[in-house]
């Protein structure tokens, strides 16, 4: 049995990622975070949904996630949604910059979770769907459930 502490525990997931992006690419980032949004994202009180990632001068900035202020902070506590630093390598940075620079690509967090008790996030490189893909994906999907409806049945 795994310990304790190697376990991966998500706290925050933006599904709607999936939906409105084709994801290629994934890149596990830490992010500096002050004490009160570490207690508040343990809360799980973090909203990735309108969250992307911008990079400016070689780093790597996390944009528009909303953390919660946390309940029992005082006069020190955090602003909800302040740019946050990403920390990744140089190399894993330089790359990002020349697939950002194509057509069509950005970056977008997909989810926040804590892997021996330090919060990581998972940033995706992704392509923005357009209506007819959403809908292919959504008859794709239908389509799988009507066949293994079918092989229930018999």
């Amino acid at each position: 049995m795994p310990d304790r502490e190697d376990k991966e525990r998500d706290v925050a997931v933006n599904r709607r990622a999936y939906h409105d992006y084709f994801i290629d690419e994934k890149y596990e980032a830490g992010v500096m975070l002050t004490g009160t949004e570490v207690k508040s994202i343990r809360n799980g009180r973090a909203n990735l949904r309108d969250g992307f990632v911008r990079i400016d001068n070689g780093e790597a900035w996390l944009e528009n996630v909303h953390i919660s202020p946390y309940a029992q902070g005082n006069v020190m506590n955090h602003d909800p949604i302040r740019q946050r630093k990403l920390l990744l390598h140089r190399k894993q940075i330089s790359s990002l910059i020349g697939k950002v620079k194509q057509k069509g690509y950005t970056l977008i967090p997909l989810r926040i979770y804590f892997t021996r008790n330090h919060a990581k996030v998972e940033v995706g490189l992704a392509r923005g769907k357009r209506q007819f893909d959403k809908r292919e994906a959504i008859a794709e999907r239908d389509a799988k459930r009507e066949i293994a409806r079918a092989v229930r049945r018999g």
